[in-house]
């Protein structure tokens, strides 16, 4: 396993370095006499679409272990498929998304290389419907199709060369050295990125027009982006510390007024309110707004008042999760129980109850509900993370093992998937394969010694064994 991903890590190193314009010798060595292309209008001229996969996912792994991550399969469940509906029907998409969620009360949204849109979970609390949290994605997601980012450090190397140059060396050090040169490169990359995305106004309206288009196209209601940004222009107006998204997104009246003429342009097709959208959104409010349960409960009492009929269940949802989260299982139980009569395959559903079965000693009910449900939707994130929880509580070990390795291998990027592998393992004993999933924890987090170091131990442990058998 360890010679395997090291060769395979070397070798998109190398593959990026070569086709990396600044990383020639001579321009590592002699800052001064770098001669950058001029870019075009697709910013393509100094770094490529791999290339930038490659900063996207230093930075991510960085960002893993720095900030708040929410590593819930249901929350992630709802905004993968939210975003990629709006991917589908954006322009120029020229690589994969990747949409996560950050725990922080903060309004922002930000995007970065390799098609990577992070929302913090302060959205939630603000947005008042799906169409405004889209319409705050689509925005993003325009900032990755247009490169904005991209073409934002390549003013910055045509200013300051020394920036290309260090991402260039930091490649050639990852052909020698692996985790000295991936760490490097989440250093460079994390430094420049941090300081450019302060966007343009320009850049602004750009990604503005082109949400706007894919708002429209992917049947979301357009004036949901006028209407979020101008409210949140009003209520922080003359606030001394405005929120991050009015700091690295500039919003100033033109911009609003702008984007307010330009959905005149489009059909006003009502939009009914999403159900999942509110779920989400009470599943926020329950867990990681940061309130104390009795604060939550009373936010979901006033909400409901003014709320449509149409999505009262997530109201009990919300509940229903405060009191699963406060061992009121008495409480939760017969919330839950109406909710799935009303949507047996609703997974926000499922995974309340599933995890309700557990905390009362009925995992083999909570196993025969996920089962049953996994035969209709076998790669179901959501479901078998909360099956491998139900195996691994009834020391199912050698079964629970299977699952994740084949779900680690399609998921790789999945912390949940590890962590639970890493225990099964553990378990059962298996020390090089408990070592080489807590191998893959630290890598995501960009702790390259550390995991390298489990990835050898696991690896001559391993080999020992191979020994012993022989």
């Amino acid at each position: 396993m360890i010679i395997k991903w090291s060769r395979s890590l070397i070798s998109l190193c190398l593959a990026t370095t070569l086709s990396f314009p600044s990383a020639s010798y001579a321009e590592v060595t002699k800052v001064n006499s770098i001669e950058l292309p001029d870019i075009g209008t697709v910013a393509g001229s100094t770094l490529t679409i791999d290339q930038e996969r490659i900063y996207g996912d230093a930075y991510m792994r960085m960002l893993r272990n720095s900030k708040p991550i929410i590593n819930d399969p249901v929350i992630h469940e709802y905004i993968d498929t939210l975003g990629h509906r709006l991917v589908a029907n954006a322009d120029d998409v020229k690589t994969p998304f990747t949409f996560f969620m950050i725990r922080d009360r903060n309004i922002n949204a930000f995007a970065f290389f390799g098609g990577y849109v992070a929302l913090h979970s302060g959205l939630f609390l603000h947005a008042q419907s799906e169409s405004e949290l889209a319409s705050v994605m689509a925005h993003e997601i325009a900032h990755v199709t247009q490169r904005h980012l991209a073409r934002s450090m390549e003013e910055q190397a045509r200013r300051s060369p020394a920036t290309m140059a260090a991402l260039a060396g930091s490649l050639l050090l990852a052909i020698a050295a692996p985790e000295a040169g991936i760490a490097a490169i989440t250093a460079t990359t994390a430094g420049s990125m941090q300081s450019q995305i302060n966007y343009t106004r320009s850049n602004e309206k750009e990604a503005d027009r082109f949400g706007i288009a894919t708002l429209a196209k992917a049947g979301f209601d357009v004036q949901a982006m006028p209407r979020f940004f101008g409210r949140l222009a009003d209520e922080y107006r003359y606030a001394s510390t405005p929120p991050p998204m009015l700091l690295t997104h500039p919003l100033p009246e033109d911009r609003i007024t702008d984007s307010r003429a330009r959905v005149q342009q489009y059909a006003n097709i009502p939009v009914a309110p999403s159900l999942n959208y509110h779920l989400a959104r009470a599943r926020v409010v329950a867990r990681y707004a940061g309130i104390s349960s009795d604060a939550a409960l009373d936010w979901f009492t006033r909400t409901q008042k003014k709320s449509p009929e149409s999505i009262k269940d997530a109201f009990d949802y919300g509940r229903a999760l405060v009191y699963l989260d406060t061992k009121q299982y008495k409480k939760a139980e017969p919330l839950l129980q109406a909710l799935l009569i009303t949507s047996p395959d609703n997974n926000f559903y499922l995974d309340a109850m599933t995890d309700l079965l557990i905390e009362t000693t009925r995992t083999k009910e909570a196993q025969q509900q996920l089962a049953q449900a996994l035969q209709q939707k076998p790669n179901n994130r959501v479901l078998i993370i909360n099956y491998a929880n139900a195996l691994i509580k009834e020391e199912r070990y050698a079964d629970t093992t299977r699952l994740l390795q084949r779900y680690t291998h399609d998921n790789p990027n999945d912390s949940n998937g590890w962590n639970l592998l890493a225990e099964a393992s553990h378990h059962q004993g298996n020390e090089p394969e408990e070592l080489a999933a807590r191998a893959e924890l630290l890598a995501l987090a960009a702790n390259w010694n550390k995991a390298i170091q489990y990835y050898t131990q696991a690896s001559q442990l391993a080999s020992l064994g191979s020994l012993e058998q022989a």
